[in-house]
């Protein structure tokens, strides 16, 4: 039995369009190949789906702007001449629009102000001093950083020389840690029996005595 007859409307259904988009699509190409190889015929063939996917073949013997081209020259008419006034139109607003961003930022370094008036001076001046105050704030916020850091660190310092204080204060009162000075004979011996002598020692010690370098006494934990 063959295939009854569809009517031509649009499918409501948006599979089964897509589906008989597909299968059309493809058929309509193999035609369009076919008639190329047959009768030697240059195709130029563009189908947009419903969604605005493109599709499309072009015979290998030419090019879809060739098509356009002597499509141009058959009907006589000129497909480019509005796109390109239009595109020639776009090309002045912009360039306009260059030159002015030019001259502003010439007269904002105080260049190229004789022929501004008076009303384009003081509106310059309003927006120059805007400028600086933006890259007033900008500088205090970076140095309000810069300082918040310093602080941190020197905060972090302190609490690190504090904390190697305390240590050297509680092994100062234990008696197995004395300070001996080498060189010396048995009266000059920093042997420390308690936790106030000792203290007392370690308050000399400046900070490279806590870092380890005990100067030229050479002093070492006996």
């Amino acid at each position: 039995m063959g295939r009854g007859k569809i009517e031509i409307k649009r499918i409501e259904n948006q599979t089964n369009r897509q589906v008989t988009y597909s299968k059309r699509r493809n058929g309509l190409i193999k035609k369009a190949q076919e008639l190329t190889v047959l009768c030697d015929a240059k195709v130029s063939l563009i189908m947009l789906s419903s969604n605005d996917k493109l599709h499309e073949y072009t015979s290998p013997t030419t090019t879809t702007k060739n098509i356009y081209d002597l499509y141009q020259k058959s009907k006589d008419i000129d497909l480019w001449s509005s796109h390109f006034e239009r595109m020639l139109e776009e090309l002045k607003k912009q360039k306009d629009i260059n030159h002015r961003l030019n001259r502003e930022i010439r007269q904002r370094l105080g260049q190229d102000l004789t022929d501004a008036s008076f009303e384009e001076l003081r509106r310059l001046e309003l927006k120059t001093f805007a400028s600086k105050e933006v890259v007033r704030a900008r500088k205090n916020h970076v140095l309000k950083i810069s300082i918040d850091t310093f602080k941190k660190k020197t905060k972090h310092l302190e609490e690190r020389n504090y904390s190697l204080q305390l240590d050297l204060r509680e092994k100062s009162a234990d008696p197995q840690y004395g300070l001996v000075e080498n060189g010396g004979d048995h009266e000059s011996e920093m042997a420390v029996a308690n936790g106030d002598s000792n203290l007392d020692a370690f308050r000399h010690l400046n900070l490279n005595d806590v870092r380890g370098e005990f100067g030229s006494k050479d002093l070492h934990l006996a």
